[in-house]
């Protein structure tokens, strides 16, 4: 067997570690574990235990073969806590049990929990692979939350051999804050199936505007609220709204509706699968302050749903050539601006705008492509790490994508 064969044979023990099985990252780690056991590797999960649900069954599930290395975990709070030393101690437990090849961390704590081992031997133990996905780069530069997070990543890139990055953005916002040019670094964008390249028409009783996703301050969701408000000021009437998800600010944002006078026009259904929420707005509005790579905004250009969104983070990446759609963030009047203007425009030319995103998004943001590109990054750094030994080289194994 030559060199490239074996590379292509060889099979990973693959441990991806994270917070909790919520939203985008959720998605991300479930579509990558679900390839890598498609692809021949033995993978586990380690997270949140007290993150439990339905969804976390029914994603686990969708991962054909199983995960060989098992999904398990132990409480793990959202901001640091000292119990994050115990459950520090309890990953290190789970990697001595399993013995991964590749230990892959997801998110802030993910991130911490997957590289703090590393800290007193980097040369040792298994590749370590880290994805920000956000989190702990969107703090408001400069204040105290930000700076404690910017200098515990910095002392992490001790232990990093390979960054994933989700998009350029965080990318930037890494070099900026960060700056360590140690490890291997790879942009790899967030993917989507062939399968959602389906269009997803509204109910015939759909709300005007639709928002999908967490019910927090960094989602914009008030200025969204206030555009609502000036839009029923414009129109004669206030559109009704529906609002997606779960989140810790519900209770505010209702509170603030009340104020705008426009709450008995608004839903909140909860939590629900993405393409069932994409029947209930005919206008899907993404008021973003602070953004990754959403995959909402993958799923909503993939099933053809009308987008308003802000223009930041990695959502232009998204929009590539048609990034002149996308407006400010906190500009309520811009919003409801471009919100009126989408609901007026000709069905001809809505199509004609649907179409196009849909196209690009096909060609750009693929599970398959994510993938390859995460089990080079894998190579790459096991390579680095051993010269002599044949880089894990599987982009061409079997794909699900």
């Amino acid at each position: 067997m030559n060199a490239e064969q074996n590379a292509q044979a060889h099979k990973l023990r693959i441990l991806h570690v994270f917070r909790a099985p919520l939203g985008g990252l959720f998605r991300h780690v479930i579509d990558l574990a679900n390839e890598q056991v498609a692809r021949g590797h033995d993978v586990g999960l380690f997270f949140d235990s007290q993150s439990k649900g339905d969804h976390v069954a029914a994603a686990l599930a969708r991962i054909s073969g199983g995960l060989s290395l098992g999904a398990s975990g132990c409480p793990i709070r959202r901001n640091p806590h000292p119990s994050d030393a115990i459950a520090i101690a309890r990953f290190m437990k789970k990697i001595d049990e399993v013995k991964p090849h590749i230990v892959h961390g997801h998110g802030s704590k993910g991130g911490l929990y997957a590289r703090s081992p590393g800290l007193l031997q980097p040369a040792a133990g298994p590749v370590r692979a880290y994805t920000p996905h956000g989190g702990s780069f969107n703090y408001q530069p400069g204040s105290l939350m930000h700076r404690a997070y910017m200098a515990t990543e910095k002392l992490m890139t001790l232990s990093t051999d390979v960054f994933l990055f989700e998009s350029a953005y965080i990318a930037g916002r890494f070099d900026a804050f960060v700056g360590s040019k140690t490890g291997i670094r790879r942009i790899v964008a967030n993917g989507i199936s062939c399968a959602e390249f389906v269009p997803v028409a509204p109910d015939s009783d759909a709300a005007d505007f639709l928002y999908v996703g967490e019910l927090r301050a960094a989602k914009g969701i008030d200025t969204l609220l206030d555009a609502i408000a000036l839009a029923g000021s414009k129109l004669g009437a206030i559109p009704r709204a529906v609002l997606v998800g779960s989140g810790p600010d519900k209770e505010v944002l209702l509170a603030h509706a009340q104020r705008l006078g426009i709450a008995h026009r608004l839903s909140f259904p909860g939590p629900m699968a993405v393409r069932e929420a994409f029947k209930l707005g005919r206008i899907m509005v993404v008021p973003s302050r602070a953004e990754s790579l959403p995959y909402v905004v993958l799923e909503a250009a993939a099933a053809r749903v009308p987008l308003v969104s802000t223009d930041v983070g990695g959502i232009p990446e998204i929009f590539g050539p048609y990034r002149d759609r996308l407006g400010p963030s906190d500009n309520a009047a811009d919003l409801c601006a471009r919100m009126l203007a989408t609901m007026r425009l000709p069905k001809v030319e809505l199509e004609r705008q649907l179409a196009e995103l849909a196209a690009y998004v096909e060609k750009h943001f693929s599970i398959r492509t994510m993938v390859d590109s995460v089990m080079e990054g894998y190579g790459e750094a096991m390579a680095r790490r051993a010269p002599d030994r044949p880089r894990a080289r599987l982009s061409n194994m079997p794909s699900n994508a």
